[in-house]
């Protein structure tokens, strides 16, 4: 697994994290769990149910994000007959503790034990395709790297193979940190992956450029891989932008993956 601990300092955090204490009132067709991490710190999902049949996503959200922010995005899944639990990260919406890098990585596991416990606790389905949009491809690719054929697929949305580059480009990068290391460990951890993925990214995105969707291609293990440039959009508006395409692309993943088992 990928060693954080070189990058995991102020002088690159302030950068890497946008974290928001903001959560609205838990809407009527959601409920909202935590996930003790650490001793300190314990994580926020929010599980957004419309059917007790359909499938489950597990979503890692982006920078800037809370779980909160998907109380409205959420009822777009529930056109597409998917249900959706968003998790955050340390130190953002409801959550406690300060994120890292590291952090995140490792919540992840937890993260995942514990939605599966809630789920199944709720007599409600506990076979998931994990998705991971930007910042949250960190979480998703530890998780479908240490679970393999636990879960049903792996859904990555304008993500990166390794923190290292986003790191490089804001022109953070300092002596000791070895980026080329972890870039190395994280692309090993990439080839381990051989369970289905989808990777969803937009043509104009500047932010996280369309080359990375592409380095993840080339180096995750899977055989059934699909690959979905949004035409014309951006970082930031890639789900609005080609909703249709992005909703059935993931709804059509999310079917094959689910009846595959």
């Amino acid at each position: 697994m990928p060693d954080y601990t070189k990058i995991d300092k102020p002088s690159v955090l302030t950068y890497v994290f946008y974290p928001r204490e903001e959560s609205g009132p838990c809407p009527k067709y959601a409920f909202d769990g935590f996930v003790q991490v650490a001793d300190d710190a314990a994580v926020h999902c929010r599980f957004y149910k419309e059917n007790d049949a359909w499938p489950w996503l597990l979503f890692f959200h982006g920078n800037g994000e809370v779980a909160s922010d998907y109380d409205e995005i959420a009822l777009f899944y529930f056109k597409y007959s998917l249900n959706i639990v968003v998790a955050d990260y340390r130190g953002y919406g409801k959550s406690t503790g300060i994120p890292t890098v590291g952090s995140i990585s490792q919540d992840a596991h937890k993260v995942y034990d514990s939605v599966k416990e809630q789920l199944k606790g709720k007599g409600l389905r506990d076979d998931l395709c994990i998705m991971g949009r930007s910042l949250g491809s960190i979480s998703a690719f530890e998780i479908a790297c240490r679970q393999g054929s636990n879960i049903n697929g792996l859904i990555i949305e304008s993500g990166f193979p390794s923190i290292s580059s986003l790191i490089i480009r804001h022109g953070i990068a300092e002596a000791d940190m070895d980026l080329e290391a972890i870039t190395g460990e994280c692309l090993a951890m990439l080839k381990t992956i051989t369970i289905p993925v989808l990777i969803i990214h937009g043509e104009y995105d500047t932010l996280v450029p369309s080359d990375e969707a592409e380095t993840i291609l080339e180096n995750i293990g899977s055989r059934d891989k699909e690959f979905l440039l949004i035409p014309g959009a951006t970082h930031n508006d890639i789900m609005f932008v080609g909703l249709r395409q992005y909703m059935e692309a993931i709804r059509k993943f999310v079917e094959k993956t689910a009846s595959a088992r």
